[in-house]
């Protein structure tokens, strides 16, 4: 039975090949909602230059804008969070459709979708209806964190796309920038995650930049919290003078200012002097015992971030796949076949 399963699966997915060359069905997959699974290697027959295209691309977009590397991380993290891995976050608004990239969240805010679609415009030349957008998400995220000096991990692939969008769900799933850590774990648990998640991506403001308006409870202290061991005056200050006058709202300051361009565990080291930029990011350490002792760890040991950061990604990546005869493999990322 487990055999039928898997042959259906990879048929759908055009990739029937890959049996032939793989020494068991599957090592440790993550399963879709119908029992497909998700694996590495996945498109070694059908598409084999795809991460190699996608990979070129990400250098190129780095190349150019080392903020885009936080950026195209970013959006298969909101991608994820609403209604699963499912490139919903790449759908245009239309006459007649509301998607998420006008949710709250979203909006002004996500970047990077012209390098997705320059990717799935070349991968679509060399193999047609192949590769879909769900899985570019995915190994974008990880080229990302890779072209920034971080680690690498074998991206589970056999994603499909979504043919529709929740703005509603985007507005209620996604986690603020001024959530206390409660919130945090709420929200990542309603999803499937736990709390060391939490905390594990949360280092991926290790890079990246956020406006002003994101962080304007860091900057409104109250006097009582102003005198607190927990709070950097400095730091606070230095955001005071940045954010204060007429269309400051939009300044944009750096997530991790020791070294922004570098996925490495400094954001960790700057949360425990109390240089989180953002609420949520401080709250790490001020709101929970728990969470600030997984930060103290990692500002020890940033091999077991490392190890815990791809863990959290492999499995924020597994959330709620399209697999099997769901959803499709679009041809143009913004819109459904």
């Amino acid at each position: 039975m487990a055999m039928q399963l898997l042959l259906f699966c990879l048929v759908i997915l055009k990739i029937s090949s890959v049996l032939a060359t793989m020494p068991t069905p599957f090592n440790e997959p993550y399963v879709g909602g119908n029992g497909c699974p998700l694996w590495s290697d996945i498109y070694q027959n059908t598409c084999p230059e795809a991460e190699a295209i996608i990979f070129s691309w990400v250098v190129k977009a780095v190349s150019e804008d080392s903020r885009i590397a936080a950026s195209l991380l970013r959006l298969h993290f909101h991608d994820c969070f609403v209604n699963g891995c499912d490139a919903s976050v790449l759908l245009d608004d239309t006459e007649d459709f509301v998607g998420e990239k006008t949710a709250a969240p979203n909006l002004n805010s996500l970047r990077g979708f012209e390098v997705i679609d320059a990717i799935k415009s070349e991968i679509e030349l060399v193999c047609p209806e192949t590769v879909s957008c769900a899985d570019i998400l995915a190994i974008v995220a990880r080229d990302s964190v890779v072209l920034s000096g971080g680690p690498s991990w074998d991206v589970q692939m056999g994603r499909r796309d979504s043919l529709s969008a929740s703005r509603e769900a985007a507005n209620n799933n996604i986690p603020g920038p001024n959530s206390t850590v409660d919130t945090l774990v709420a929200k990542f648990e309603n999803v499937g995650l736990a709390l060391n998640d939490v905390v594990a991506l949360s280092g991926a403001h290790t890079i990246g930049k956020a406006r002003c308006t994101t962080f304007s409870s860091r900057i409104q202290q109250s006097s009582s919290d102003l005198g607190s061991p927990d709070v950097n005056l400095d730091f606070i200050t230095s955001l005071q003078q940045l954010c204060t006058g007429p269309d400051s709202g939009n300044n944009v300051a750096q997530l991790d200012l020791v070294t922004p361009a570098t996925f490495d565990n400094q954001y960790y080291v700057n949360l425990l002097s109390g240089e989180g930029l953002l609420q949520s990011d401080q709250a790490l350490v001020t709101g929970n015992d728990q969470t600030r002792q997984i930060v103290e760890t990692y500002v020890e040991d940033p091999f077991a971030f490392y190890e815990d950061f791809k863990n959290s990604m492999l499995k924020m990546g597994s959330l709620g796949p399209l697999t099997g005869s769901d959803g499709e493999i679009r041809r143009n990322c913004r819109i459904v076949n």
